[in-house]
């Protein structure tokens, strides 16, 4: 007989009665029933019922075990009785008599329950991670993120993507975030940066004569941590040479679609994936006011500036604003005349828990506007408002005023908050059951930056201009779009990409309308663009971030119930203390004197 398990935990059956069979496993739970000790013992596979019989010499040693110590357990399959069946088990109809009982691993008093949720916090759940992941909860999601890495893989190489594996270890760059930096040992004073992605290599391997790239990719970004965003993160990463746009959106597009129909049941709810028509930039920040819109919320935006720049509309809160350049957003809302004020009434203080005024709106009823602003908007120009909007009676619209960019991005949070707050049921609420995915395309290739008073990349440095070098020349940098797309889906955006920037002038051309002058981009980018000057072929590419797919997959808000071992919102790792103190003999292989700010000075002089 095997040393540990002839069986694992979710394997007897009644047709294993009378066999004698050896388990292994954590004591899930341990119950005394007068005399009789039953040990639910669990392995990664299930759970299975054993129990040791009154007068068992065994009794008093195994009595004295504590939950989620690891033992082997020797006996005899024997039926349950006919009330004793636990038909939710898939080992519910027999247990095991144990005949002989090994403890392998001793547990001390465990910090938190894992048989039971017993509302332990992240902190404590994280600094003994090793715990958590035995909950069977933590076990699927991080089974179904290792099956859909599996399900990507195989995708892709049955489409005739090779695999790779780029640098770690390489050079820092401006690509949007902050680099985490490794001090060189052999090079004083230099230092080497994580990749924030693999941009550079992959596009190098187009040049290089591969033709489809794919690989999972480990990427590294210094930013604050928040609920979708990690500080290291894996995202499955491709590039494609001698394509289209087009041809890289029908190539990916159904991998991402057979990934979520094959794992939409996850949840024990099969959800649908829908893929909608191509939305681009300009489009979803007046209709939904964000580049990521979630697609389930039906609710749309309109722009009704119009309106009130007329002579007789004298809403000054708003004319002054339209008058100086800015814009008033509004939202219909149909169907709420029957909602109370209180509905309104949350909406305004949700408005002034975000830094605005409030939240103004008009209700259509009987004919005639409604509500707290209706008195300053004449008959004709609500009627304006009606043709503009599509609102009829029974409907309300919320309005909201400032510069275009700011009035967007509120109009956007609104929209979604004026959806979250209708009640269950109502026709125009948020789309239950669906996966709703789009390509937002035509993303502009500057932007101007308010703190630098300059214009800037909006996007990825290196997508190739719409138009090309024509459009460099000839247009107003603000006027240019780029190959740019992103896939969004339910509110979240999973994939950027892009046509890349294959021609060194065109490539020097858009850097220097950036401000980058051309020392600069050979410094920052000279490996690339050198490449670039022995003939590279039109390519692009996109990663899609597989942490925000299990996320959506598993229906769980929050990146870090997705991995197994990750640090906490502030980016500590409180099971194996990083970041940590570093001896002073590690500083001086590194040539590194540390600069610290006084709080952390004063900090450790205290410890």
């Amino acid at each position: 007989m095997h040393a540990y398990r002839t069986h694992k935990c979710n394997e007897l059956r009644k047709s294993d009665e009378g066999g004698t069979v050896r388990l292994s496993g954590w004591i899930h739970k341990i119950r005394d029933h007068g005399g009789v000790l039953f040990i639910d013992l669990r392995d990664t596979y299930g759970l299975t019922q054993c129990v040791i019989e009154e007068g068992s010499e065994l009794l008093k040693t195994v009595e004295k075990w504590r939950n989620e110590s690891v033992i082997t357990v020797t006996g005899k399959v024997v039926a349950r009785s006919e009330g004793t069946v636990n038909a939710k088990m898939p080992t519910g109809e027999i247990e095991l008599q144990i005949e002989e009982a090994e403890l392998q691993g001793a547990a001390d008093v465990i910090p938190f329950q894992v048989a039971d949720a017993d509302g332990a916090g992240e902190e404590i759940r994280l600094k003994y991670r090793y715990i958590d992941l035995r909950r069977q909860s933590m076990q699927d999601k991080i089974r179904l993120r290792n099956n859909v890495i599996a399900t990507l893989r195989k995708n892709m190489w049955e489409k005739d993507f090779q695999e790779f594996q780029t640098p770690i270890l390489t050079a820092s760059s401006p690509e949007g975030a902050r680099d985490y930096l490794v001090p060189s040992r052999l090079h004083p004073g230099k230092f080497y940066a994580l990749p924030q992605a693999p941009q550079q290599f992959k596009q190098l391997l187009m040049m290089s004569g591969f033709d489809k790239y794919f690989q999972i990719a480990p990427c590294f970004r210094d930013e604050d941590g928040r609920a979708d965003r990690l500080a290291e993160f894996y995202q499955l990463d491709v590039e494609m040479s001698f394509v289209t746009q087009q041809e890289v959106h029908d190539t990916i597009q159904p991998v991402i679609e057979g990934l979520f129909n094959e794992f939409a049941d996850f949840t024990g709810e099969k959800r649908r994936v829908e893929w909608l028509p191509n939305l681009a930039y300009k489009d979803a920040m007046l209709k939904y006011g964000s580049d990521k819109p979630d697609l389930r919320n039906p609710l749309e935006i309109v722009d009704v500036s119009e309106v009130f720049a007329r002579p007789d509309v004298e809403f000054k809160a708003f004319k002054g604003t339209v008058e100086k350049g800015g814009v008033v957003r509004a939202i219909r809302c149909p169907n709420v005349a029957d909602q109370p004020r209180s509905f309104f009434d949350k909406l305004n203080s949700w408005a002034q828990g975000e830094g605005a005024p409030g939240l103004g709106y008009v209700l259509f009823e009987g004919g005639e506007g409604k509500g707290p602003i209706a008195k300053f908007i004449p008959a004709a120009a609500q009627d304006a408002i009606k043709d503009i909007s599509g609102c009829t009676d029974g409907d309300a619209i919320f309005f909201v005023c400032n510069m275009e960019d700011k009035a967007a991005k509120f109009a956007g949070l609104a929209r979604d908050a004026i959806c979250d707050a209708l009640p269950e049921g109502h026709e125009f609420a948020r789309e239950q059951g669906v996966y709703k995915f789009c390509w937002i395309v035509d993303f502009p290739m500057y932007e101007f930056d308010e703190a630098t008073q300059k214009i800037d990349f909006s996007h990825n440095p290196f997508s190739m201009p719409q138009g090309g070098m024509e459009a460099l020349e000839s247009k107003d940098p603000l006027d240019v779009y780029a190959f740019q797309y992103d896939a969004v889906c339910n509110g979240y955006e999973l994939a950027s990409g892009a046509i890349r920037n294959h021609k060194p002038e065109i490539m020097e051309k858009a850097f220097g309308l950036a401000g980058y002058d051309k020392s600069v981009l050979e410094k920052e980018f000279g490996g690339m663009l050198n490449a670039m000057r022995y003939g590279a072929p039109p390519h692009g590419g996109l990663a899609f971030g597989i942490d925000r797919m299990v996320m959506l997959l598993a229906d769980e808000p929050n990146l870090r119930e997705v991995y197994a071992f990750v640090m906490n919102g502030q980016y500590e790792d409180q099971m194996m203390s990083a970041p940590n103190d570093i001896t002073p003999e590690q500083l001086t292989d590194l040539h590194i004197k540390l600069n610290l700010p006084k709080k952390a000075v004063k900090s450790e002089e205290a410890a």
